[in-house]
């Protein structure tokens, strides 16, 4: 993720993301009470220090996911690795303040100003007088003239990733002297401070081939704090060492070394010493927090973690009996079992006393996670439809579901095109509304889907309604499908912890030619998952109730009340769940009735009865005696068989508890089943629970899903930008120049000329022409404050249209060593690549900014 909004913004936006202590907010400049953009959610975490606490001189080496393939930020195949570069050898004229607003960089730029609007705009550049290449050349309008000309679109040889606004320039020429440089533009342009940043020198971009090829793995010239030494591909680094010919603050580090480190790979480099810094997820983050709990316990304590935690004494004693038992075959397979066991504590050990040098460091991304609906086609191409499913959503739910457990600030985002903080942001979520089961359900009635509507034989096959389900039945090798399960509000907390810093990170064991996985449960996941996942592994332990029989009989069926998928272990449990379930929605008065009856009879029975009874009852559950019980249960078999509680959990073979309703709900002939497409890998147990909660809320309004887990390399290419889906999820990043930036995201798709329909990255094939009008016009607006206006209206509209909803802003979890200052959680603000370095020894760190 490039945290250089004012930067590469093709690569920002030509990428969607797959995945995957509460931070005290600071008193931010600029963010009155009456502004609508407010402050961020969460401030930037980076261990802040003076420069004259850090020693000169070191090697920070931070963990990137792979080399860059070019080192063009204005490349289609650019990426986070590119962004990080460019940002420490390359001007930028403007960059991004902790608020996420742009602001003059000081080290290039003196000022920058509209000095003309009538009849054209006309921005005046005056450059910082000590600017040069690393040849010694002065930084000038040679160099903007070039960039324009590569950018602006008219030259295809160019291969450009995008043109946004260089396409509006009509020339760029040299002020009153070789400090000054004017750009004249051809229309108004309302983001130019998105323009030049960063900025290339005339080499790269004079021509074609300089542009193509010239910059994919060298950068001859530079003018930052850092200038490219190597990149090496065999050892999977570029090495970064300090510029000489810079004018600014000199770099404290000698040198900054990108190293490729795969996500699931970096708690090991962190612990052997190979990386200072690194992006992470929530279970490497837990590991560190728990290296730091542990530090005080000194390195002979037993760790009540890891792969030795389970290990009861009843189990090793055990262990020990076989290993040294008569049996010398079991013995011998004990032994090799003991040992392998053995090796991985000393390791887990070994790990965790290395990892009590680093600490995690948390904010939150400048990107959200949105839930996409496919309006192509399908059920969801019926705007009532959307707005229902929208309204179905608790999205504070949601957003406790990743954020609560990693201790950040748990607050769903309120706009498409900005964060808070942002100067665009603004709660626009009104325009749609909140959660509201009942009015979903009118929409849905009003759109024709009615509760217990006729199913056509043929649709009694696994199909997903939508866009996706004539190209991938859901049960075929193609997809794993699944039905999502109903859900009682009391389960909102329960398992809360989804997606948390427990989560095992494991991966599928079992997947089709495509990328798909499969299972039975929309709460499945990878057979490797830890226990504590809530994505437990496909079929063994369980079951699905309510498929197994009609209304009002016995015998197997399709057309019964939604499914319920159980734990075939739990059936105690299941069991009182499903009395209770039963007392709260179905035979209240019977459970009144009997416990009048039961009053009664307690005066009439002696103490020793009266005691066996009330000793039943604490082994029956709340509410229930051995009378009642029978009674419930057998109103569990006769009333709840067309669906009852939602979210109980019952024996085999029982009614699956849900709504009152006699059938799914169904529209000519078709039930209403969406396919919601999810990724299956390591790092996406966060959006797998968020889904799975997702599904749990479109039940209770009567929306069945079919989840299909595919691989992560297929999720985006063969699914989102295809359109083969009906639900997903996936993250956008937020620009500071939403009106540039986000147009090709929420514009309406038009047909192309051959027939196909040209969506750009508007993947929900959701758009209106108002909302481009609106675009149109923010973009010409010179007036920054009437722009924004335009922006925060075209958000309403875009809300109003259901085609996305923003859920949650991304956390953003970052190891680094302790005595690294400057660098960690950055949350919006652009890095300071001069400023980063290690403490002096005894220097402390600035205490986190308060609220």
């Amino acid at each position: 993720m490039s945290h250089d909004g004012v930067g590469p913004r093709a690569v920002m936006r030509s990428v969607a993301f797959l995945t995957a202590g509460v931070l005290a907010v600071p008193a931010l400049a600029g963010c009155s009470e009456k502004d609508p953009a407010g402050k961020p959610t969460a401030g930037q975490e980076i261990a802040p220090a003076e420069r004259g606490l850090i020693a000169d001189g070191g090697t920070l080496r931070w963990a990137v996911d792979a080399l860059p393939e070019t080192l063009n930020a204005f490349q289609a195949d650019a990426d986070a690795a590119t962004s990080k570069v460019a940002g420490a050898v390359l001007p930028s004229m403007y960059r991004l303040d902790a608020n996420g607003r742009p602001q003059r960089n000081p080290d290039y730029l003196e000022s920058a100003k509209v000095v003309d609007r009538e009849p054209r705009q006309v921005v005046l550049y005056k450059l910082n007088q000590q600017a040069v290449w690393s040849d010694g050349r002065e930084i000038g309008a040679a160099d903007f003239a070039a960039q324009w000309r590569a950018l602006s679109g008219k030259d295809t040889a160019y291969w450009t990733a995008r043109n946004a606004g260089y396409d509006r320039i009509e020339k760029i020429e040299r002020g009153a002297n070789d400090l000054e440089v004017r750009v004249t533009f051809s229309k108004p342009y309302a983001d130019w401070q998105s323009l030049f940043s960063p900025l290339y020198p005339k080499d790269v971009m004079g021509t074609p081939d300089a542009f193509n090829d010239g910059a994919r793995r060298k950068l001859k010239v530079t003018a930052g704090p850092f200038a490219l030494d190597t990149v090496d591909k065999e050892s999977g680094e570029v090495r970064l060492k300090r510029n000489p010919r810079w004018w600014g603050r000199p770099a404290k580090l000698s040198e900054l070394v990108l190293r490729a480190v795969p996500r699931d790979k970096r708690t090991a480099a962190l612990a052997d010493g190979k990386i200072d810094l690194a992006e992470i997820d929530s279970s490497e983050a837990h590991r560190i927090t728990l290296a730091a709990r542990d530090k005080g316990k000194g390195n002979g304590a037993p760790l009540a973690h890891g792969p030795g935690a389970a290990l009861t004494p009843g189990k090793s004693l055990r262990s020990w009996a076989i290993a040294h038992g008569s049996d010398e075959e079991a013995a011998d397979e004990e032994i090799l079992a003991r040992k392998k066991r053995g090796k991985a504590v000393a390791k887990y050990a070994d790990e965790q006393s290395s990892l009590r040098g680093f600490e995690v460091r948390k904010s939150l991304e400048p990107a959200f996670t949105q839930l996409a609906l496919n309006g192509q086609e399908g059920p969801l191409a019926d705007e009532r439809v959307r707005r229902a499913v929208a309204r179905a959503l608790d999205r504070e739910e949601l957003a406790r579901v990743v954020l609560r457990p990693l201790g950040l600030p748990a607050e769903p985002v309120g706009s498409h095109l900005a964060l808070s903080g942002q100067q665009a942001y603004a709660d626009n979520s009104g325009a749609l509304g909140g959660q509201d089961t009942k009015e979903a359900q009118a929409l849905l009635a009003d759109a024709g889907w009615v509760s217990g509507g006729p199913v056509k034989e043929g649709q009694k096959e696994k199909k997903a309604a939508g866009a996706g389900a004539s190209k991938e039945p859901a049960g075929s090798e193609a997809s794993e499908s699944s039905r999502t399960p109903a859900s009682s509000d009391s389960d909102s907390d329960a398992d809360e912890g989804s997606g948390s810093s427990e989560d095992s990170g494991s991966s599928s064991s079992s997947s089709s030619s495509d990328g798909s996985d499969s299972s039975t449960t929309s709460g499945s996941s990878d057979s490797s998952s830890s226990s504590d996942s809530s994505d437990s592994s496909g079929d063994d332990g369980t079951y699905i109730v309510g498929e197994d029989g009609k209304p009002g009989d016995n015998k197997p069926g399709e057309n019964r009340a939604p499914s319920l998928l159980v734990p075939a272990p739990l059936a105690e449990l299941q069991r009182v769940a499903l009395l209770d379930q039963a007392y709260v929605l179905g035979v209240h008065g019977r459970a009144e009735k009997a416990k009048k009856q039961k009053a009664g009879k307690k005066q009439r029975i002696g103490k020793k009865q009266q005691a066996e009874t009330e000793k039943q009852q604490k082994k029956d559950g709340p509410g229930t005696s051995g009378k009642v019980e029978k009674n419930l249960a057998h109103e569990g078999r006769s009333q709840f068989q067309h669906g009852g509680a939602p979210g109980a959990y019952a024996p085999k073979g029982t009614a699956a508890p849900g709504r009152a309703a006699a059938g799914p709900l169904a529209k000519n002939g078709k039930p209403l089943t969406l396919r919601f497409v999810l990724p299956s890998g390591p790092g996406s147990q966060s959006l797998r629970a968020v889904g799975e909660r997702i599904a749990r809320m479109l039940e209770r309004i009567g929306i069945r899903t079919e989840i299909s887990k595919v691989a992560d390399e297929s999720y985006f290419k063969d699914h989102i930008a295809s359109g083969q889906y009906d639900l997903a999820l996936y993250s956008w990043p937020a620009s500071a120049f939403p009106a540039t930036d986000a147009r090709p995201i929420y514009s309406k798709p038009v047909p192309a000329a051959d027939g196909s329909l040209n969506v750009e990255q508007n993947y929900t094939r959701v758009g209106t022409d108002q909302v481009d009008q609106l675009f149109d016009q923010a973009i010409a607006e010179l007036d920054p404050g009437e722009s924004r206006s335009l922006v925060r209206k075209a958000d309403a509209r875009i809300w109003a249209a259901a085609g996305s909803i923003p859920l949650y802003q991304r956390p953003q979890l970052t190891a680094a060593r302790a005595n690294l200052a400057n660098a960690g959680a950055f949350g919006f603000q652009t890095p300071l690549y001069e400023d980063m370095g290690f403490l002096k020894k005894g220097a402390k760190p600035q205490a986190s900014p308060s609220s």
